[in-house]
């Protein structure tokens, strides 16, 4: 059994037992994992706050071969996405991002550009960014590091905004007027390519287009 200290991004949490989490995370080093957090239900548990949707932490974790699930045993927070919860489009802008995340990234693989990708656009959504930048931007470059990306749609507007985003980071992306209806075709054409590999539908998007 190897113990392992690795910076994180928090996917998703599920309650297992009484007082116990599945937790899914992505992990700069390792990939995307599953662990077992025991008692992180509990008022006095080793966890507080880390383990909140898309929170930026440092994981310490116990993997043994030949096992699914690591052992989680405490976490560091270092960023938390707490107060951007506040507003209810970036809420679920943010349900959309882990839900994108924890289908779309394979198991165990590591991929630095992926993990920078979720950081840079936390880090925007947390200085103020526009929710729908923020996904259109994400969706885009999920589809595209992953190896997806279909030919785009012939529409003037939705190539010169997909040229936008593959061309500049995403705090440095030309002022526009980004409401919902901003970029929703290319959007909606980026979320079908996901649903077209992964399980199931995406359960967000309503939510999300229903803003």
């Amino acid at each position: 059994m190897s113990a392992h200290v690795s910076e994180s991004i928090v996917l998703r949490t599920y309650p297992l037992r009484e007082a116990d989490l599945i937790v899914s995370f992505f992990t700069r080093d390792q990939g995307k994992l599953r662990g077992v957090a025991g008692r992180a239900r509990r008022p006095k548990g080793n966890f507080g706050a880390g383990l909140e949707r898309l929170s930026h932490v440092s994981i310490s974790y116990y993997q043994r071969e030949n096992r699914e699930l690591v052992n989680l045993n405490s976490c560091e927070l270092l960023h938390s996405q707490f107060p951007l919860a506040a507003s209810f489009e970036t809420s679920v802008a943010m349900d959309y991002l882990a839900e994108v995340a924890d289908q779309m990234l394979p198991p165990g693989e590591v991929n630095e550009r992926q993990f920078r990708l979720m950081l840079s656009v936390l880090e925007y959504l947390r200085q103020g960014g526009s929710p729908w930048a923020a996904v259109s931007y994400f969706t885009f470059w999920m589809v595209r590091l992953a190896g997806i990306l279909p030919p785009l749609p012939e529409e003037d507007e939705t190539r010169a905004l997909a040229a936008e985003m593959a061309a500049s980071a995403i705090g440095g992306l030309p002022p526009r007027d980004w409401t919902r209806k901003t970029g929703a075709l290319l959007r909606r054409f980026l979320v079908r390519s996901i649903e077209d590999h992964v399980e199931r539908k995406l359960l967000t998007v309503p939510i999300l287009e229903s803003l």
